[in-house]
Parts: structure tokens; sequence; C-alpha cells
């Protein structure tokens, strides 16, 4: 998702520089604590309001049909074409519940938007690849909850006219999940820092910025013991996302993790293989 608008990254920054104006606001004296609370949140409000106004009023390009990724992120922040491309009535499956979602019961959904970061889990190098080939005409995007062991798998295609639509979404437990045996393990992984050591390879190899100069890459292998001096930001446990560009490979022994800022162009990898029948890090990149 390298080819993100520009104005679309402007207005990222903009809310991150609100959010950092609103934190300054409220390092205020007590005595004024509950009133500059509520005006700060009015303010924000606000401000937000105007935002989604000015990006609503901003017509998609039309090469950002051609990848799913331009496509998803316009969607997700323009509130205007995200009512366009929901096909009404929207059919949402939850286990042996079925219903069909109105125009009027649909809620703005900015997904990971305003988060600042997104993440991927593929089966291999080639399935990274698919993302760029513009003639992906079914994609779906998982939101992950870990800590209640549910998805939602969000549906679209590319139809007639060759616009992108959210056709269906799907509600189901993570164990019904392609990606149940790694979700399980990764939702352990990145809250327990005892078990991120006894989950490393016997040598891990890496590869992350030096710490003498941002500009210069440090390349090698740690062992275990070495991991706490050495392992990168790990997103937080909770909701992740997923984006799904061809088939998933049910049983696949190597899961590939990789997260990307939205606005700042950061990146990180993971690689994990299942070893005797358990998840082990052997490789990343940051």
């Amino acid at each position: 998702m390298k080819r993100i608008a520009v104005w679309l990254l402007m207005t990222t920054m903009l809310l991150i520089g609100v959010g950092a104006l609103t934190n300054c606001s409220e390092r205020k004296s007590p005595d004024n604590e509950v009133e500059e609370s509520d005006s700060t949140a009015t303010d924000s409000t606000a401000t937000e309001e105007k935002e989604e106004k000015l990006i609503s009023e901003t017509p998609m390009p039309e090469a950002a049909e051609e990848y799913f990724d331009d496509f998803f992120f316009n969607f997700a922040a323009n509130r205007k074409l995200q009512l366009e491309r929901v096909k009404f009535p929207l059919t949402v499956v939850d286990g042996e519940n079925r219903k069909a979602l109105k125009r009027g019961q649909w809620k703005i959904d900015n997904f990971f938007m305003r988060q600042g970061y997104y993440t991927q889990i593929f089966d291999n190098q080639r399935q990274a690849e698919e993302a760029k080939e513009p003639t992906v005409s079914h994609v779906v995007l998982e939101r992950i909850d870990l800590d209640e062991g549910r998805v939602e798998r969000f549906f679209f295609d590319r139809k007639q006219k060759g616009i992108w639509m959210l056709t269906e979404v799907k509600k189901e437990s993570v164990e019904q999940n392609a990606n149940a045996s790694f979700l399980n393990f990764y939702s352990r992984f990145v809250s327990d820092s005892a078990f991120q050591i006894q989950s490393l390879d016997e040598r891990v190899t890496f590869s992350s910025p030096s710490p003498d100069d941002d500009f210069e890459m440090q390349t090698g292998e740690i062992v275990p013991d070495q991991w706490p001096m050495f392992k990168p930001d790990l997103i937080p446990d909770g909701i992740i996302y997923n984006i799904v560009y061809g088939d998933q490979l049910a049983g696949s022994n190597q899961k590939i993790f990789l997260t990307r800022g939205i606005a700042n162009g950061m990146e990180s990898q993971m690689l994990f293989r299942k070893k005797a029948g358990k998840w082990q890090l052997v490789e990343f990149n940051n």
C-alpha cells in the first residue's frame, strides 16, 4: 500500500498533529481539568468532522481503482465513497444467523486508519507479491480480535465497470480461520515476554537500523538470551488486521507477519516457522 494519495497522507499527519495538540492542552492545572476536558473534546470532534467533510468532497482518482490497496485507503477514509461502495442490502453472516443490512443501518468504519499502522499475514513471499497485481478482483479484509478470539471478514469484489464493492461480511471464531494455529500462538507471543524467548529459534537472523546511524543497517544473528536487547516493537495484543489477496493455505507451517506504518513509511517483518508442532520466530527485519 505504498501508492497512497498525497491528500490522504496529509490528512493522516494532520490527525496525528491534532492528537498531539490535544494531549498538550490536557496538561493544565487540576482546577481547569473538567472544564477544559469538555472543551477539548468538543474542539477535537469539530476538527474531525471538518476533516471528514474535506475528504468526502475529494473525489477518488480513477487510477486508485486499479489496485485494491489504493481503493481501500480511500474507502476507509471517505464517508461518502464508503456508502457508495457497500452493496446494500449487505449480507452479514454470524454463525447460523444471517441478516440483510440496509443503508441506514450501516455505521461508517475507518478500519485501521486511525491507529497509524496495519498488519498483514502471508504464507509465503508469492502471496505478498500478489498484492501488487492489478488483476486481483477478490480480496478479503480480516479484522482479528485476539482478546475475544473473533474474526470479522469483509469481502470485496471488483464488479462491472471495474469498481470495487463490499459485498458481504462474515463473523466467525478464530478457530474457524485458516490462520487459527498461528493466531492463537501470536496472541500469546505478543503479550508474554517469557513465552517470546521460549518461541525463538536457536539462532534468529535479524536486520535493523544501526544504533549509531539510523541510515545504516546492522545484520546478524542472535540467540534467545539476546532477545530483550534486539527485539523489534511488537504490535500490541488486541485487534490486528489481515488482507487476503489469494488463497490461504490452511495448515501452512510458515507465516510472514508484516507491519506497515500508514503515514511514516515504517515497515517491519517477522518470519515464523512451525517446527516439531511449535511456532518459532526465525527471522525479523525492521
